[in-house]
Order: structure tokens, then C-alpha cells, then sequence
């Protein structure tokens, strides 16, 4: 008996070079539903594979050099600093995996790359657009654009809802005038009231077959996933279709909702832990990124104030 445990202990064979225990993350990933991550690891894994010209390599040789070289090879490659902090981030996830699994020594070789995230273009737009399209009555001829529309204003509604978890929104996940889900990106539990445009919104859907509150998913596992990735490529076309018909010059995506909250939130004096809460963020640093267009505004016009007086 003894002896067939070792012989078991040696079949199993841990990997111990990178992108073979990269791949066997994926895998893992997919196993677990985990669809999104999964792609994430799969996209980073193309990239860190060719800067190694496909030649696997131990977790050991893995320094400080090796990765600043990694984030050269990434930015002579053109890609913004945010695109390349993902690349590494996910390098360093990897790392860090292989660690605490005992496959790799502890690795800390990426304290001198970029592995923040960069303030972006702000895609908030004003409260005005969101009360337009509400009170907006679609033109017979543009009603396949109603779907996009009530999706936009139901994540904006619903605290900047993100659209991945909006079209996994099951009817049983409502309860009485509230609904609960968790986030397909953080894992985190989030708990909504449902107000009266909100409510309007999910009863014109009620009759829809299937479980989920809106007709975007019909199948189950990685086939659900490809399905919410077409939706979204969809929705955003659609969207941009919907502000050239009614007459707004903002560009519009299901992303623009989620930023708008948040800007509308602290134009009201929201305190940011409340927005980042709302937001589900698990960090208040996340928050600001979406806001500092916000705090620019509040300081150019005290700035305006104050120079009015010279």
C-alpha cells in the first residue's frame, strides 16, 4: 500500500516551467466558469510566449531584468502603458500562483515596471442625456433599438451595473422591490433597490422566455460567455446607432453608463466609499480613476473664484 502511494506521488507530475503551468491555469480557469479570467490569462499568455519566441522557460529565471525587458518588448510594441501594466500584472499573478502552490520560490522581480493603472479618457456623460433617453419615445421604424437603450439606462439606474452582469441578471436573483447578484469580475455581492424606472424597465421583459431578466443569454457555460461577448460588441454598435438618431453628441457604450454614475454620484456629494461601495470596486483608488475629471472641474472653478479677486 505504501508503495503505491509514492508510485502515485511520482506520477504526478507538477510543472515547473512557465507557460506549461501557465496553460494548466487556463484550463483550470475554464473548468471553474471562469470564462472571462480564463480569456485574460489566454491573451497574456500569447503575448508573454512570444516575447520568449515560444520557448518555455524555468520560474527561476524569471528576474528583474527578464521582466523589464518583457515591458520594453510590450511598449516598442505600441501599446499604452495601461495595456502593458495588464501584460504584466498577469505575468505576476501567474508568478505569484506558482508560488504559493510551492512550484516556484518567491519571486519578486517587479518592483521597477509600471504595474499601475493610468487615468484615462473620462467616458462620463451628463445626467441630461440619461433623462432624454428615458422620456424618449424610439421611432416605430428604430425599435430594434429599444433593447440597447433599456440596458443603458438599467445599468445606469442600477448604480453603474457593468453590462457583463446585467446580462447574466437571473429572475430569481430579484426579490420583492430589490435585487442580488455577484460580480462576475470581483466575486463580490452587491444588493440593488429597485427604482420606479428600474422596475418599469424589467416589466417590459417579464414575458421574455428563459431565466435571466433580459433576452441576451440562452445557453449555459463557455457558450454563455460567447454569447455575452457578441451581445456586447452588439449593444455598443446599437448604442451608437441610438445617440445619432436621438440628436446627442456624446459617444455612448455600455461602459459610459457605469462612469456616468459614478460622476453624477459625487456631483451630488456622494462620499467616495459610497460610490466605490455602489460600484463594487474593492478599492477607492479604483474609484478616483473614474473621477478625477470631477475633482478637476471642482478645482478649476475654485481656482476661477479665487482669481476673479485680483
Amino acid at each position: 500500500m505504501e508503495r503505491n502511494n509514492i508510485i502515485e506521488k511520482k506520477a504526478v507530475r507538477r510543472p515547473r516551467r512557465v507557460l506549461e503551468y501557465w496553460r494548466g491555469l487556463i484550463l483550470n480557469l475554464k473548468t471553474n466558469m471562469n470564462f472571462g479570467t480564463a480569456r485574460n490569462y489566454r491573451n497574456s499568455l500569447y503575448r508573454f510566449s512570444e516575447f520568449l519566441d515560444r520557448h518555455d522557460i524555468a520560474f527561476s529565471k524569471i528576474d528583474a531584468d527578464l521582466v523589464s525587458d518583457y515591458e520594453l518588448w510590450l511598449r516598442k510594441r505600441g501599446l499604452k502603458m495601461n495595456s502593458v501594466s495588464f501584460y504584466l500584472r498577469c505575468l505576476r499573478s501567474v508568478c505569484n500562483q506558482a508560488v504559493s502552490e510551492g512550484i516556484a520560490r518567491r519571486i519578486v522581480p517587479f518592483q521597477k515596471v509600471f504595474t499601475g493603472v493610468c487615468a484615462t479618457r473620462k467616458l462620463a456623460v451628463p445626467e441630461a442625456v440619461f433623462s432624454k433617453l428615458l422620456h424618449w419615445q424610439l421611432p416605430p421604424e428604430h425599435e430594434s433599438l429599444a433593447l440597447s437603450r433599456d440596458i443603458f439606462l438599467f445599468s445606469y439606474c442600477a448604480r453603474g451595473m457593468a453590462f457583463v452582469d446585467i446580462a447574466f441578471l437571473r429572475r430569481d436573483d430579484i426579490c420583492g422591490d430589490w435585487f442580488s447578484y455577484v460580480r462576475r469580475k470581483t466575486g463580490q455581492r452587491l444588493t440593488v433597490r429597485i427604482e420606479p424606472p428600474m422596475a418599469a424597465i424589467i416589466n417590459r421583459y417579464k414575458n421574455e422566455a428563459g431565466e435571466y431578466v433580459f433576452p441576451i443569454i440562452s445557453a449555459d457555460g463557455q457558450d454563455a460567455y460567447r454569447q455575452y461577448q457578441t451581445a456586447l460588441g452588439y449593444h455598443n454598435r446599437k448604442l451608437k446607432q441610438l445617440a445619432e438618431i436621438a440628436g446627442i453628441s456624446e459617444k455612448l457604450s455600455t461602459y459610459t453608463a457605469r462612469h456616468s454614475w459614478a460622476t453624477a454620484a459625487r456631483r451630488h456629494n456622494v462620499p467616495l466609499s459610497i460610490i466605490s461601495a455602489g460600484l463594487g470596486h474593492s478599492s477607492e483608488r479604483t474609484t478616483l480613476i473614474y473621477l478625477d475629471s470631477v475633482e478637476n472641474v471642482a478645482l478649476d472653478n475654485a481656482n476661477h473664484e479665487i482669481l476673479k479677486c485680483l
